[in-house]
């Protein structure tokens, strides 16, 4: 018989996988990601639709706030910070931006790899629904990544 894997390395094994690669579905956020420069991240293909880099900045405010969020604070990111503008569409800032990503992507798996099993079943602190543990929230962020990896794969085609 294997040995047993705890859940937190699972769900962090799964983070990796929606970010980095061998996701089951196809492919991952880095993977799509891969080849788009600042131009094409800046760019508006749909009018009311968000950029790329908008999506990506969104995708590390949430694997942050989910970091934080289970150290303990309460986060409930608003509009503006949930959605950073897109000030600087230099190919330097692209580059900070994805690095931004991969870090607070990166803090948020070892987060979760050093969390003990035991603490899957705690409810996210200010969530009021009893529902809303931090297994809830972790499952909840590889699906986010997953979501945001599909709407950036056809803005890169569109």
């Amino acid at each position: 018989m294997p040995h047993a894997q705890a859940e937190t390395s699972r769900i962090a094994d799964q983070l990796r996988r929606a970010f980095e690669g061998e996701a089951w579905h196809g492919s991952s956020v880095l993977e799509i990601l891969s080849g788009v420069n600042a131009a094409s991240a800046a760019a508006r293909p749909l009018p009311r639709g968000h950029r790329i880099w908008e999506i990506v900045l969104h995708i590390a405010v949430w694997d942050d706030a989910a970091r934080r969020r289970m150290a303990g604070e309460v986060v409930q990111p608003t509009p503006d910070e949930d959605w950073p503008a897109v000030v600087d569409v230099s190919p330097a800032a692209w580059e900070r931006t994805l690095a931004h990503l991969k870090q607070t992507h990166e803090a948020l798996v070892e987060a979760v790899q050093a969390c003990p099993d035991s603490r899957l079943a705690e409810r996210v602190p200010g969530k009021e629904p009893d529902y809303y543990t931090l297994y809830y929230m972790l499952h909840g962020i590889v699906q986010h990544e997953l979501y945001h990896a599909g709407q950036i794969a056809l803005l890169k085609k569109a």
